[in-house]
């Protein structure tokens, strides 16, 4: 039998070298299911899977939960994690702990184990790094977009309707403050900013329209250019390849055009007379049913739709629609976006 000073130690191996391998298994599913990255899975499980190599049946045979006076507690800030990078950033912290602890513990029992927790613990500094960029790099922005069925439009002062919406399941959100708002550039740059920090923190989009310049100073995750606005090759040369830059169009001509200069999505419309669009004249259901047939790039149908018309503008061919009354001025904005994603849930399932 083991030593009986020695028992201690292996249990302590034990239950970290299990915390370190389950919390390396939730960054490998996210690089899988989530991110589409076989290159991080790799190397997630390549980590989970050395240490694997080193977990002795002796500290196995060694635990006893029974016993352990900490077993289930949690803490309150488990259940405040919601965002996948908050889910990621937790994880890889408690790998790193854990095999913190593997070092320290191992040296003087097992000095293999406690060599691979050392470099196992530098290898997960860039995979934590490369997981968080990867959600916010190029092809994990496109990636979620093509996720996403609803698009809220805001505009100033409209942090608790977008804080209902997230939390109703919205993962796009554009924050549109034209110069009639009773705002200044600065006083936009502190409500963006605020907008930016509560999507991300429910891992969703945000993006900035017409303002290039607003969006790269709040690290937004792209842009929504009208067809007045700055051309598309020059706002890509600004915010770089990462960034999602979309455009509104009213033609197909105009789809056409966006989508050769590079677009990642088109907006469709207005589909209905909206006073969003004053002036404007409405296309109608007949130019999302070209669009549906042409675009190559996800399109989302917009101009007055809400839950009374969205069933025509879906059998027009649309999948993906952008609102902003019909959550903003909802008496329940929450329960609007609930409402509208079931119903375009529906269209999918």
């Amino acid at each position: 039998s083991r030593p009986p000073d020695l028992q201690p130690i292996e249990r302590l191996l034990d239950a970290n070298l299990d915390r370190a391998r389950e919390g390396l298994r939730v960054l490998e599913d996210w690089a899988r299911f989530g991110l589409d990255r076989p290159d991080l899975v790799a190397r997630s499980k390549d980590l989970r899977q050395r240490l694997g190599l080193l977990h002795r049946d002796a500290y196995k045979r060694a635990r006893h939960s029974a016993t352990d006076s900490a077993a289930g507690l949690t803490h309150p800030a488990q259940s405040a994690r919601t965002s996948p990078d908050q889910i990621v950033a937790a994880n890889a912290a408690r790998v790193q702990e854990a095999l913190r602890v593997l070092e320290e513990f191992g040296r003087g029992i097992d000095p293999p184990l406690a060599e691979e927790a050392a470099r196992c613990r530098y290898r997960l500094y860039d995979l934590e790094v490369d997981l968080l960029r990867a959600h916010r790099d190029g092809d994990g922005r496109r990636a979620q977009l093509g996720r996403c069925s609803l698009y809220l439009i805001v505009g100033a002062g409209s942090r608790d309707v977008v804080a209902g919406a997230l939390e109703a399941g919205v993962r796009i959100v554009q924050y549109r403050s034209k110069a009639a708002d009773p705002l200044d550039d600065r006083q936009r740059l502190l409500e963006a900013r605020e907008l930016r920090r509560l999507c991300h923190s429910h891992g969703a989009l945000f993006l900035v329209n017409d303002r290039v310049d607003l969006a790269l100073a709040v690290e937004a995750d792209g842009v929504h250019l009208g067809q007045g606005d700055l051309p598309l090759p020059v706002a890509r040369r600004l915010l770089g390849p990462d960034r999602l830059i979309g455009i509104s169009t009213h033609a197909l001509e105009k789809l056409h055009q966006a989508v050769d200069d590079g677009c990642d999505y088109v907006g469709v419309g207005p589909v209905n007379a909206t006073p969003t669009k004053p002036g404007r004249e409405p296309v109608g259901l007949a130019y999302v049913a070209a669009a549906a047939a042409a675009c190559p790039v996800p399109f989302f149908a917009i101009g007055g739709i809400d839950l009374a018309n969205l069933g025509a503008v879906v059998a027009a061919g649309a999948r993906r629609v952008a609102v902003v009354r019909a959550i903003t001025a909802a008496p329940d904005p929450q329960a609007a976006s609930a409402d509208l994603l079931e119903a375009l849930a529906r269209v999918d399932g």
